[in-house]
């Protein structure tokens, strides 16, 4: 008997046409063009006067068939991203609330989910980022789970990662578009913890820390950060108090963790340079600008107000991301979501998840926020302030990790150098 080999490909416009709808529906950008086509060999019987073909080329066919056909059935029981997806959202439709605690300006975000999400009814708690630590814990040790998404500084995330009250996130990633890798910066997601899988970190901006007043420094004086020791700056450095609990844990974690600088350049700036600390952001830009000191350490041109200063021609300036041999630190700032264990609304909290870190939710967050570069790609930069985006030339070291994150040998430090020198 006979054979001929045909090649028959599995419709999937079907497939198709349904992803387009929800890529409509939602806003979303799915990579719908790559649904995979599958081709079939199929053996077929054919008239005694056709050309032989061998038994072998058969039994090779019906090799293959049968291997596509257990593709096909672990398909089939396995559901697709977008089974995931409709289940979800029709749960979350359900559930029709969403509660999130998160620092300033995420209410103004997630009035945005608000519009693409009408039947999930959002309420967001929204203040400085100690506060809402602190709400959140005084809740918890009620037993009252109210919270489903938590999103914050990175100290903040890490505090609730290490009290053991956040879920694994990484399993709630469903949207292609999200956990295709390449799409983001370094093509790798970035997590606070170091199973990798409970803090997703979806900012990465350059935190200019070091800045000067034009009339008293000349820049190109200073090419590595060792520079700020000369005995010329003692006493004319001001900086944010490094006992503050607040706003300091960049700078001062950037120090410690830099392998070119370390525990001997912060012993050193703290306790031979008789670094003035204030508290007030503000005061120590205005110190700066009417040339009181020299050079300011610790803390960035938007909150000192050295951006505006800069802009009305007041002699102030900072040292950009290529300035010092030693780099410049990459912080996640306040771009850091945590799912809450125990949540309420998981279904809600899921879909919010995924629209946060689509390309609409981070183009969202940039033009709301401001001053964060998305670590995502695919998403603008125009719109970010050059002294916080990335370049691809400079040297950036992530403060934001595992390994990085571990503030008490820095405070032993603090107290032994910095406290003996102000009471000496």
């Amino acid at each position: 008997m006979a054979y001929t080999i045909t090649v028959t490909q599995v419709a999937v416009a079907p497939a198709q046409k349904q992803l387009t709808q929800v890529e409509k529906r939602h806003g979303l950008s799915l990579n719908s063009g790559r649904l995979p086509v599958y081709a079939i060999l199929r053996a077929t019987k054919v008239s005694k006067h056709h050309e032989h073909v061998p038994k072998a080329s058969c039994f090779a066919v019906l090799l293959i068939n049968l291997f596509v056909s257990c593709l096909l059935h672990a398909a089939e029981a396995n559901p697709s991203w977008q089974t995931e997806w409709g289940n979800t959202l029709k749960k979350a439709h359900e559930e029709g609330q969403l509660t999130v605690y998160g620092s300033t300006k995420y209410d103004l975000l997630f009035a945005e989910f608000q519009k693409q999400y009408p039947q999930i009814k959002v309420t967001v708690a929204s203040t400085r980022g100690s506060d809402v630590l602190n709400r959140l814990m005084s809740e918890r040790r009620a037993e009252r789970y109210l919270v489903d998404l938590h999103l914050g500084s990175a100290n903040a995330s890490y505090l609730l990662y290490k009290a053991k009250i956040i879920d694994r996130l990484k399993p709630a990633l469903m949207l292609p578009e999200i956990t295709d890798e390449s799409k983001w910066w370094g093509a790798k997601h970035r997590y606070l913890d170091a199973e990798r899988e409970y803090i997703f970190s979806f900012d990465g901006e350059a935190q200019m820390l070091f800045a000067y007043n034009t009339n008293l420094v000349n820049p190109n004086d200073l090419k590595s950060l060792w520079d700020l020791l000369d005995l010329k700056w003692k006493g004319r450095i001001v900086g944010l108090d490094p006992t503050s609990q607040i706003g300091v844990g960049v700078g001062l974690r950037f120090i410690y963790y830099n392998p070119d600088l370390g525990a001997p350049f912060l012993r050193r700036l703290l306790g031979e340079m008789e670094l003035v600390a204030s508290r007030d952001t503000r005061q120590i830009g205005d110190w700066l600008a009417i040339g009181h000191y020299a050079l300011s350490v610790f803390t960035d041109p938007t909150r000192t107000g050295l951006d505006v200063a800069k802009k009305q021609g007041l002699p102030v300036d900072w040292f950009g991301p290529k300035a010092f041999r030693e780099g410049v630190p990459l912080s996640s700032s306040t771009g850091n979501v945590a799912l809450m264990d125990k949540a309420p609304h998981p279904n809600a909290a899921r879909i919010a998840i995924n629209w946060l870190l689509s390309r609409n939710g981070q183009l969202a967050y940039q033009r709301i926020f401001k001053e964060p570069d998305s670590l995502r790609i695919d998403v603008p930069k125009e719109a970010v302030p050059p002294e916080s985006r990335r370049t691809a030339d400079a040297k950036y070291i992530e403060i934001d990790r595992a390994d990085r994150m571990d503030m008490e040998p820095i405070f032993k430090i603090v107290d032994e150098v910095w406290k003996k020198a102000k009471r000496g």
